[in-house]
């Protein structure tokens, strides 16, 4: 019985350190997701979350739905993290699904959004509203890619957390480019704004393992490439002709 209670106690007290280590390595991913979610709040303060308190216009139920479900993904990113750092991993990998769900709705409801922005000729200056239309509709497309790379590598928890942080990331220029210091920029300020968080990904990466983690190399290229080819591609008179019969 003293051998069996102290094997339990050794098991307990391996699983503590294990949930302890697991804690420490999750803070930077709990902490980086409140840091986006906070860019967000704040770039959406004046026109969403607190527009009462700033009188601005009205929006449609469109743009209501737009705003509640991607909230809901930005709180769902603080949580998930948090739950494996408590050693709660049954949970995060359940709410997996609504994260799947919440992705979909996403990629419907950016399209949708996209196209009503483009017929209202909403555009940041120096650029017109169909060069400006594939820099936001681009999320539809790049968005649901690393989400879904997330998805098919979610065996592989490093590189998991790593594509779906990566797929937040995407989200971040539209709060950058509505923070009242940076309106006035365009996509390279919006842009250059959100890599940062890329970039705290990889310090992140060679101080705590010593090298940078393929997943945010490869992820981080493809949503660098990602913008600049659609501010490329939004100039081009292939794609203004295109944008003229989708918003028609």
């Amino acid at each position: 019985m003293e051998t069996t209670a102290g094997q339990l106690g050794t098991q307990d007290f391996g699983r503590r350190v294990a949930v302890t280590r697991t804690g420490g390595r999750t803070f930077f991913f709990t902490g980086l997701s409140l840091a986006m979610f906070f860019i967000v709040l704040v770039g959406f303060s004046r026109t969403y979350y607190l527009k009462s308190a700033f009188g601005t216009p009205e929006l449609t139920l469109l743009y209501h739905v737009h705003g509640a479900v991607f909230t809901s993904w930005m709180l769902l990113m603080i949580l998930q993290p948090a739950l494996v750092a408590t050693g709660r991993t049954p949970l995060h990998r359940r709410l997996g699904v609504v994260g799947g769900v919440l992705t979909a709705a996403m990629v419907v409801l950016g399209y949708l959004v996209s196209v009503d922005l483009a017929r209202r000729g909403s555009a940041p200056p120096g650029m017109s509203a169909l060069a400006f239309m594939p820099v936001a509709l681009a999320t539809v497309v790049v968005f649901p890619a690393l989400v879904g790379s997330a998805l098919w590598w979610r065996q592989y928890p490093a590189t998991h957390k790593r594509l779906m942080l990566l797929a937040t990331m995407e989200l971040l220029p539209a709060g950058v480019g509505r923070w009242p210091v940076l309106s006035q920029g365009g996509p390279l300020v919006f842009f250059g704004g959100a890599d940062l968080a890329i970039v705290a990904l990889l310090v992140y990466d060679r101080i705590a393992t010593g090298r940078f983690h393929p997943a945010t190399v490869w992820g981080g290229a493809f949503l660098v490439t990602s913008q600049v080819v659609r501010v490329l591609i939004g100039f081009t008179e292939t794609w203004q002709a295109f944008a003229r019969w989708l918003i028609a």
